[in-house]
């Protein structure tokens, strides 16, 4: 039985610049009837119910049980002090005549201090930040903040994703072994406990959902998971799918359905965001460099087809270029070859905005992390592997990174939590 969403749902953000200032100002504009919520697949997406004869093909949002936007209310940190009205005004994501139409409700939104150390996120720095004698004491700041918001704004239900900076790498490591360990590790304040992992801590063990839109390790560790469980939580990650990776999972299945082979494929991205700035450090590109290069091979599996993939090279370039702003340019070279070894080329220009495409991304992973609480699914939410370069899976398996199996994944979930006959294209419904 899910639990109906009843009252007002708080969106806590770490991390309130580019991404989250274009989300919270999208659902503001959507909810007074300015815009669409173009790209969002909760609000826009259908899904087919029963044979193809039975045209029963009803809007997600009307479909499942998830909360409405105009329940929504947003709250979160950042080592800034602007309000969103500021924040989205310096992004320049946003054409300034849409945000002045909705600038007292932006204005209203402004972030708690944030959990930062400049040891994680080398090149950016901010007067905004909480100060603690421990990292447990941060966790326990983080967790009384939540508890004021969720009072102060009277919501029924909370649910978090961090849209906060990439870190620089971190390998799983003994502290995060266990949730005993994790937990002696904060009161140590152990160095393999990055500002992201404190939040997730405090989300999770408050048994609030969470999403990591970063390439962080954050909840994708052995404690996590178990906290996750034994606090009955939904968590979901890594980093938001966006642009150049976004191609490739669309492309790659593509043609390896077609037994295409893949010799190289050269990846280089520009742009000119906080992100682009944060990802100039050499430490911090190495934890998205590891996210974006195994999307390929876990979509191509090489060791099945060596023939076609075995010898790929995959090359990925992050350059930092300030006047592109937060207009990503995504640009990939890919030499393929087909019957009897003949070469081609695809080449791939994607002038993307990363914003656009992230701030959907967020309000969907929010709203079906709330269903999944609500229908007490909880643990790793491998069926939102969809929206994620690098998802988290159950320990021992694979991720799962071609987008049309994610896809039909995510909408037979759905259609199994209310009942619905699943889609398998086997039997009379390959007919009908």
């Amino acid at each position: 039985m899910i639990q109906q969403p009843k009252g007002k749902l708080g969106i806590l953000v770490p991390g309130m610049g580019a991404v989250a200032s274009t989300f919270m100002a999208g659902v503001i504009a959507v909810n007074k009837g300015i815009s669409l919520p173009i790209g969002s697949v909760t609000q826009m997406g259908r899904i087919r119910l029963g044979k193809r004869t039975e045209n029963r093909n009803p809007l997600i949002k009307d479909f499942a049980p998830l909360a409405q936007l105009g329940d929504i209310v947003f709250g979160g940190w950042d080592i800034f002090e602007d309000n969103m009205y500021e924040s989205a005004t310096n992004a320049k994501v946003l054409d300034k005549s849409l945000i002045d139409q909705i600038k007292p409700e932006l204005e209203a939104i402004k972030p708690m201090k944030a959990v930062f150390d400049k040891t994680y996120v080398k090149n950016i720095d901010g007067p905004n930040v909480k100060m603690g004698k421990s990292k447990m004491e941060l966790a326990e700041a983080v967790m009384e903040d939540i508890r004021q918001f969720k009072e102060k704004n009277g919501c029924d239900r909370l649910v978090m994703v961090w849209c906060g900076s990439t870190e620089v790498y971190t390998q799983a490591s003994d502290v995060h072994s266990s949730i005993e360990k994790l937990e002696e590790g904060l009161r140590n304040s152990d160095p393999n406990i990055p500002p992201s992992m404190i939040y997730a801590y405090a989300a999770v063990k408050m048994g609030i959902p969470y999403a990591n839109g970063a390439p962080n390790l954050s909840a994708d560790v052995p404690a996590m998971v178990d906290l996750a469980k034994q606090t009955k939580t939904p968590i979901c990650g890594k980093d938001f799918k966006t642009g150049q990776t976004l191609m490739k999972t669309i492309l790659a299945p593509g043609l390896k359905a077609r037994s295409l082979g893949i010799r190289g494929w050269f990846s280089t991205n520009i742009l000119g965001n906080r992100d682009g700035e944060v990802l100039d450090d050499p430490d911090s590109f190495k934890t998205k460099e590891v996210s974006k290069l195994g999307v390929l091979e876990q979509i191509l599996q090489p060791e099945q087809n060596p023939e076609l993939y075995g010898n790929l090279y995959h090359k990925v370039r992050i350059n930092y270029y300030p006047p592109h702003g937060d207009n990503k340019e995504g640009w990939d070279n890919i030499d393929i070859f087909g019957w009897l070894g003949y070469g081609m080329q695809i080449k791939i220009d994607f002038l993307c905005r990363d914003s656009i495409l992230a701030a959907p991304i967020v309000l969907d992973l929010a709203l079906f992390l709330d269903l999944a609480k609500r229908a007490e699914l909880f643990g790793i939410q491998e069926w939102l592997s969809f929206y994620w370069k690098s998802p988290q899976a159950a320990p021992g398996l694979p991720p799962q990174n071609d987008i049309f199996l994610q896809n039909q994944k995510l909408l037979n979930t759905l259609r199994h939590l209310m009942g619905e006959e699943l889609i398998t294209h086997l039997g009379m419904d390959y007919y009908y």
